[in-house]
């Protein structure tokens, strides 16, 4: 299974940095009898092995070798290749990139390399169909890509950045079969196209009769991109590893109804204060 890691973006958002924002500095985890900081990437690519890749596709620009020094060609017992998105033409393009190492039958997961989320696990509800998307709750639904779906769990529509999302659901991480990428290529590279977001490329694919799922058992998503957002993910940490994700983040399908935007970040945060009183 492979693992696709989109990481050419500039990270304007958290300029000025020294390095690529996919190295940035997010938590801490022990290395033995100390602790050792995270690059936030590494979170994704936990989850990605986690879901049972095997091998790691990193889309990167031309100046972004550090992310080459630091991963090097393994990780974790995973093979790793590099291929180079040479201008920033968006997302779908970062991702069809990874194609020419994809078989058809070959099962895909992506996620974004500057984004923390729990549960650690969560992609296994995806990782073995096409095409499906893993959801999460989130207060303000404007700032990423809405999902809405029906009963069945059939993605209806995905709102990109909508002032007027219909649902509080975001996607975070999909999984496809290496054909449906292609298919989802040659849609990309019809004339009129090349759509920067996947959200409208997605739409444009439903419209013609394709088929996308929902999976929506995320129960805590943070981006790290901005300084406000880096700041939450701190938090969001400090709390899971103080209690443990089982303890504060239940699969969707285990409770009666949706959860409440935000709610598990927020559980998060009020042991943390409650254990920090103590």
């Amino acid at each position: 299974m492979w693992g696709i890691v989109p990481a050419a973006g500039r990270g304007s958002r958290m300029q000025p940095l020294a390095f690529s924002k996919e190295l940035l500095p997010v938590g801490s985890r022990k290395d033995g009898e100390s602790d050792r900081p995270v690059a936030v990437s590494e979170y994704l690519i936990e989850r990605l092995l986690e879901a049972g890749v095997t091998k790691l596709c990193f889309v990167i620009s031309p100046g972004k070798s550090d992310i080459l020094e630091y991963y090097g060609g393994h990780v974790r017992g995973a093979d790793v290749c590099y291929v180079v998105q040479d201008q920033p033409r968006g997302l779908c393009d970062a991702l069809f990139r990874a194609l020419p190492f994809i078989a058809d039958e070959e099962q895909v997961c992506v996620g974004l390399p500057d984004t923390v989320w729990f549960p650690r696990d969560a992609l296994r509800a995806v990782a073995t169909t096409s095409l499906n998307f893993l959801l999460f709750p989130v207060e303000h639904p404007e700032l990423f890509d809405s999902v809405s779906f029906d009963a069945e769990g059939r993605i209806t529509q995905i709102q990109v950045k909508a002032r007027d999302a219909k649902s509080h659901w975001i996607w975070g991480a999909f999984s496809a079969a290496g054909a449906t990428l292609r298919e989802l290529q040659g849609l990309w590279a019809q004339p009129g196209r090349g759509d920067e977001y996947l959200g409208t490329l997605v739409n444009e694919y439903l419209a013609r009769g394709g088929v996308a799922w929902a999976s929506p058992v995320g129960r805590a998503y943070v981006d790290v991109g901005t300084l406000h957002g880096y700041r939450e993910a701190t938090r969001l940490l400090e709390a899971f590893k103080l209690l443990g994700d089982a303890s504060l983040v239940e699969p969707v399908s285990a409770r009666a109804g949706s959860p409440e935007p935000g709610t598990a970040i927020q559980v998060a945060f009020n042991e943390v204060r409650s254990c920090s009183k103590r």
